[in-house]
């Protein structure tokens, strides 16, 4: 029997984040690359969708209108 972990990698704007850490849940990441991207502070989590032997979660801003 073979034991393999599944990695995680995340996606906003096209663009693929690597996990800067396996042990942070998807809102830790969030948290973290939002320092970088302050979008992403009201960003919703999506997934993980499987690709391959990786987990892809997907950051998404959600768009809307003032007043």
């Amino acid at each position: 029997m073979n034991i393999s972990t599944l990695s995680r990698e995340f996606e906003f704007s096209g663009v693929l984040y690597p996990d800067p850490d396996p042990s942070m849940s998807p809102e830790e990441v969030r948290d973290l690359y939002a320092a970088s991207h302050p979008e992403l502070t009201t960003a919703s989590i999506l997934g993980p969708e499987l690709k391959g032997k990786t987990q892809r979660y997907q950051f998404q801003i959600s768009l809307g209108t003032k007043g």
